[in-house]
């Protein structure tokens, strides 16, 4: 049932993928950047609909009173394509870090480079993180958040990988704040998985770390702020989500018992 409702969800996904992509590029030569890239955040709304809708996935999110005012940059745990085509939907505007292939994929690509999201070559490692640092402060300059995976890549469920210092260069560059972001997307919907499991993944918004002041002999620490703070709030998800469920109360009525 689960693999029917998922392939449900890819139908939906697609044609949205194609839908937006559509009106967003059409719309390219009339509308404004910001215009466009909220046109984005309601794609991600169009997701998470849809994730509850075929596969019962639902997301809850914890800390959301912690947000700075924008511009900040968004350090988040990166273990699913979850948080790649829902974030947009719970956050202020912001745009993401990719990888410069997806540019190529038909229709998602076109509004990649639409909606000015930053596009980096892991191959060229120090080209990269040159336009890591000039485009954070290009953007948070306009007001704009940025969202990077210091991870770099999708980590299974349960595992660490290896945190990267590109986005705290790019934090310290503008002189924003860090905000760390953990959540669990990986247990429901796995790297390069098909099947989408039902539950509600849960998403724990870390107290903002400033980088404002900071020379980089500071970069080490941050790192490792970062990381703490990203896996602490990991293993407080873990713990929420093993923690036994309240059996519901019961009422007897008539000689036989109710649950409330």
């Amino acid at each position: 049932m689960n693999a029917i409702r998922s392939g449900l969800f890819f139908v939906l996904f697609v044609l949205g993928i194609m839908a937006y992509a559509t009106v967003i590029v059409t719309l390219w030569p009339i509308t404004s950047l910001t215009q466009r890239r909220r046109l984005a955040c309601s794609w991600a709304q169009y997701n998470r609909r849809i994730l509850a809708l075929c596969c019962g996935l639902r997301d809850r999110f914890i800390g959301q009173e912690r947000l700075p005012p924008p511009p900040y940059v968004i350090l988040c745990k990166h273990q699913s394509a979850w948080e790649t085509v829902t974030l947009h939907a719970q956050f202020p505007i912001f745009v993401l870090v990719l990888k410069k292939s997806l540019l190529y994929i038909p229709f998602f690509g076109w509004a990649l480079k639409a909606t000015g999201q930053i596009v980096i070559d892991r191959q060229r490692e120090i080209e990269a993180l040159r336009t890591l640092q000039e485009q954070s402060k290009r953007q948070c300059a306009e007001g704009t958040s940025i969202l990077i995976f210091p991870e770099g890549t999708r980590v299974a469920a349960g595992e660490v990988g290896h945190y990267h210092a590109g986005g705290i260069l790019m934090a310290m560059s503008a002189g924003v704040p860090i905000v760390p972001v953990a959540h669990n997307a990986g247990t429901f919907w796995a790297r390069r998985s098909f099947v989408k499991k039902p539950g509600e993944i849960q998403v724990r918004i870390g107290q903002p770390i400033p980088t404002q002041g900071l020379d980089k002999t500071a970069r080490k620490q941050l790192l490792q702020q970062v990381q703490a703070s990203i896996e602490g709030m990991m293993a407080e998800i873990d713990a929420d989500s093993a923690a036994p469920q309240n059996p519901p109360s019961s009422i007897p009525v008539e000689g036989q018992t109710l649950a409330k």
